[in-house]
Parts: structure tokens; C-alpha cells; sequence
């Protein structure tokens, strides 16, 4: 009983409550069963309520099946509730406002038509976007007095893969195989990697065993790897051939000139040790000396951190650039100016993933799933 006074859940109950009964307003006077539109909300609403309030566990197929429905049905109302919003707004233009018939009629004819197609056709290009990807994305950085053994240095960005109900072990080997054509210099997985624990996800992750080169593969935890058991995780990544950087550093070789690639731990680290936090300035390594300096950091927040630690680049991912209309616009917002892409911060890049796989609804629309393939050039 206690997980339903819970204040997040309570919020998220009143919320789905809400959108319920605008849209069996709206429509269910219309002609659609209040069942059928009650079933996406209960089947959203089952995910915080009893996954992850539950650690994010499953104990059977028919539990996966049930996760998986629930995120699809977060997509679909996600659609559905800003079509509907959309129409009636026109509607009160077109009766109030502006003189357009014929728009007034279409929207009273067919306006629910319309919003349920269009809701469905744009789930189904969301899903297809998603799972055809990650597409490759080549940027360039520019370097301030980057050493010319580092000219044309090939970073493989990796993140938020979120392994997990909808993503599994054939979308991370074609991720890795993906990743190994591009021969890459190092590997840097920044975050997210997992959504469950060990036991149920080690045989979809293991394809990452064959990243390469496997002695320059770097990964630092996000956010859902704590929750999904931080410890257990970071344990089988190592086993797996992965250096996993907990507010640390290692020191790479490349043409004469040297790279310190640092890690920390993600913010989420305080929910389960208070005493622990992300700490730049422990995994920037000054005792080696002139270095480029390149931090991965699951949470692009950390920027005024790596900038005062000295760091050059830092790479990040964490916001997906927002997955899919209109939260692209709101994590833009949110995270500015380091919401996705390549931004800078003082003599800081940072450079901020839209992820690799994707979180909660397999759905991408205005987004693209993306394996960054990043590219060092001197500046000027």
C-alpha cells in the first residue's frame, strides 16, 4: 500500500487520470469504447507502479510482455493526446476566431478519425525510426593546440543503449559490429548501457565483448545502471574486457602524444551513497602532465565541473535529444545550451550523444538513434 502514497506515483495516477478522462470526453462521446481507451492508460500506468517501483524487475515472458506494452502504450498516448489537443484547438479557431468552413466541417466529420490515425501512423514511424537505427554520426572537433600525434583521432561514442524490454542482444551486436567498421582509436561509452540487472540482461550485453580495440574501450555508469545494480554491473562490464572509470583515469597512447581519459560517477550515485559524487578533478590525472584531456560523463550537467578540472572534451549523453516530439523541445530547454550535440563551454566542448538505442517507448520522431563517430582536427 505504501507504494501507492508514493508522491512520484500520485503524480504520475493523476496525470494519467487526467489525460484519461479528457480523452473519454473527447472521444468516447464520439463513438469510442472508454474501455479501449482505458487500456493504454492502465497498461503506462502498470510501469512505475510495478516495475519500477519494483527494481526494475521481471519474472517471466509474460512480465516482459506487459513492459514492453506499457512503453508502447506511452508512446501511443504521447500521440494521441497531442493530436486530440491539437484538433480541438483548431476547433475553437475555426468556430471563434477564424471563418473557415470547410476546416470547421473536416475537424467535425472526421476529426476523430483523424486524431487516431494519425496517432497510430506516427507510433508506427516512431518505431521504425528506432529500430532501424543507430545511424552514424561523424562530427569534427576542433582542438586548440592538439598535439599532431592526435591529428585525425577516432573516438566511437556509445550511449544509452538501455538494454533492456525493448532492446536486445541483436540490436547490440549490430551496434558493436557497426562500431568495429569505423575503427576507432578508442571507445567511449558514456552511460545507460542497462535497464535491469545481471542475471536477465548478461546475454544481450555480451556481444560488447567485442568491441574493438578492446584494451581502449572506456565506460562510465548512468543514472539506469545504479538502478539496475551498480555494483553487479560494474563488475560484469569489467569482465566483459570493458574499464569501467569511477572518478578516475587512463593514460593512452597515440603517435608520441599522450590521452588521459577520465571518468566519474553519475549524480544518481547519491541515492544509494550519499558520501560518494562525480568528481572531475580526481580523474584528470595532472601528475602526467601536458595531455589532451577527454572526461566521460553520463550527465551533461557535469560541464562547469570538467571546464574548472581542465579538460578538453567532455562526452555525455543522458538527454537523447529527447527521444520524440515534443519532449525534444523540452529537454532542449532543460539542458541548455548542452542539451544534444556538439556546444561549448569556455575552452570546453562538450559533446552530447542523442543515444544509441532508446529509453521507455522504442519511439523516435525527430530524432535519430545515433553511433558518433567523432573526429580530433587542430583548431584553425
Amino acid at each position: 500500500m505504501r507504494r501507492f502514497l508514493n508522491p512520484f506515483i500520485l503524480t504520475v495516477t493523476a496525470l494519467l487520470a487526467a489525460g484519461y478522462a479528457y480523452a473519454a470526453w473527447r472521444l468516447a462521446a464520439e463513438g469510442i469504447p472508454a474501455a479501449f481507451l482505458a487500456l493504454p492508460f492502465v497498461l503506462t500506468w502498470l510501469v512505475p507502479v510495478v516495475y519500477w517501483s519494483n527494481g526494475r524487475e521481471g519474472h517471466g515472458p509474460w512480465d516482459e510482455f506487459l513492459h514492453a506494452a506499457g512503453y508502447m502504450s506511452m508512446g501511443w498516448l504521447n500521440f494521441l493526446i497531442l493530436l486530440l489537443l491539437a484538433r480541438d484547438l483548431l476547433l475553437g479557431l475555426t468556430t471563434w476566431l477564424v471563418d473557415l468552413p470547410w476546416l470547421h466541417r473536416l475537424l467535425t466529420a472526421d476529426g476523430t478519425v483523424l486524431v487516431l490515425s494519425g496517432s497510430f501512423l506516427a507510433l508506427g514511424l516512431g518505431i521504425l525510426a528506432a529500430f532501424r537505427g543507430p545511424h552514424v554520426r561523424q562530427v569534427r572537433i576542433p582542438v586548440k593546440g592538439l598535439d599532431p600525434g592526435l591529428e585525425g583521432l577516432r573516438i566511437v561514442q556509445i550511449s544509452d543503449l538501455h538494454v533492456g524490454p525493448t532492446i536486445d542482444v541483436l540490436y547490440v551486436r549490430r551496434v558493436v559490429e557497426l562500431a568495429n567498421r569505423l575503427a576507432p582509436d578508442l571507445i567511449a561509452l558514456t552511460g545507460d548501457i542497462v535497464d535491469g540487472p545481471v542475471e536477465r540482461l548478461a546475454p544481450h550485453v555480451a556481444p560488447l565483448a567485442e568491441l574493438v580495440p578492446r584494451d581502449r574501450a572506456f565506460l562510465v555508469l548512468g543514472n539506469h545502471d545504479y538502478y539496475s545494480g551498480a555494483e553487479a554491473w560494474t563488475a560484469h562490464f569489467r569482465k566483459l574486457g570493458l574499464r569501467v572509470l569511477l572518478n578516475e583515469s587512463a593514460v593512452v597512447m597515440r603517435g608520441g602524444a599522450r590521452i588521459v581519459v577520465g571518468g566519474v560517477l553519475d549524480p544518481a550515485v547519491r541515492l544509494f551513497d550519499p558520501d560518494q559524487a562525480p568528481r572531475p578533478d580526481l580523474a584528470n590525472a595532472r601528475e602526467v602532465g601536458r595531455a589532451l584531456r577527454l572526461l566521460l560523463a553520463h550527465n551533461p550537467k557535469l560541464a562547469p565541473l570538467a571546464e574548472k578540472a581542465g579538460f578538453d572534451l567532455q562526452l555525455s549523453g543522458h538527454t537523447h535529444a529527447g527521444q520524440f516530439f515534443p519532449w525534444t523541445l523540452v529537454v532542449r530547454w532543460i539542458h541548455a545550451p548542452h542539451g544534444a550535440g556538439l556546444s561549448r563551454r569556455g575552452r570546453l566542448w562538450v559533446y552530447v550523444s542523442a543515444g544509441t538505442g532508446t529509453w521507455g517507448p522504442p519511439v523516435r520522431f525527430g530524432t535519430q538513434p545515433e553511433l558518433t563517430l567523432l573526429h580530433l582536427v587542430a583548431a584553425g
